[in-house]
């Protein structure tokens, strides 16, 4: 009898565990907004590297957005990136993301910053229990995306924004186009 009792008490022990306890690393997540970059002087699309961008978001700290987080925290290049495909996170507290994006950061005299501001609506959705719930966004419809200049002008980098897909569900897809 005591036998039998064991074994059920594994069997229940064990039958509290399911798969969905452990949320898989490929589950995906709250997305990014996705910006690819083009050349402006080229009047089909051909991509354009980003030299140095700097990103730094207003209201989420004074740290810059960490491209490169294997570098160590006081190594200037971990905030630093260069490409043609940039990944910047939105805020899921607010309805708006403002980002000061420095071309040619750390560069003397050819730094220059542009200011962008992101407005959306955003909702969460249930991935799993183990997930929990991740953010959707969904850009505004009439004003997405504002540039601006900072309080000291120097002349604007960024020549053209185009929204591509305004439902951000994924960073499988570019939401936003930038020609420059």
């Amino acid at each position: 009898m005591k036998k039998i009792l064991l074994l059920l008490v594994l069997a229940f022990s064990f039958s509290g565990c399911e798969k969905d306890d452990i949320c898989d690393a490929s589950t995906p997540t709250t997305p990014r907004l996705v910006i690819e970059c083009y050349d402006n002087a080229n009047a089909t699309l051909t991509l354009k590297n980003l030299t140095s961008l700097k990103a730094i978001a207003t209201g989420m700290g004074t740290e810059a957005v960490a491209f490169n987080p294997s570098l160590p925290i006081t190594d200037p290049s971990r905030y630093l990136y260069t490409g043609s495909k940039l990944y910047l996170p939105l805020r899921t507290d607010a309805t708006t993301t403002q980002y000061a994006l420095t071309l040619n950061s750390g560069v003397a005299g050819s730094e220059n910053t542009d200011i962008i501001t992101i407005n959306y609506a955003h909702h969460e959705v249930y991935v799993s229990r183990a997930c929990g719930f991740k953010t959707l966004f969904d850009l505004d419809p009439t004003t997405p995306i504002v540039q601006t200049e900072p309080a000291t002008p120097d002349g604007a980098w960024i020549q053209n924004i185009t929204v591509i897909k305004p439902n951000l569900e994924s960073e499988n897809e570019v939401h936003v186009q930038i020609r420059f």
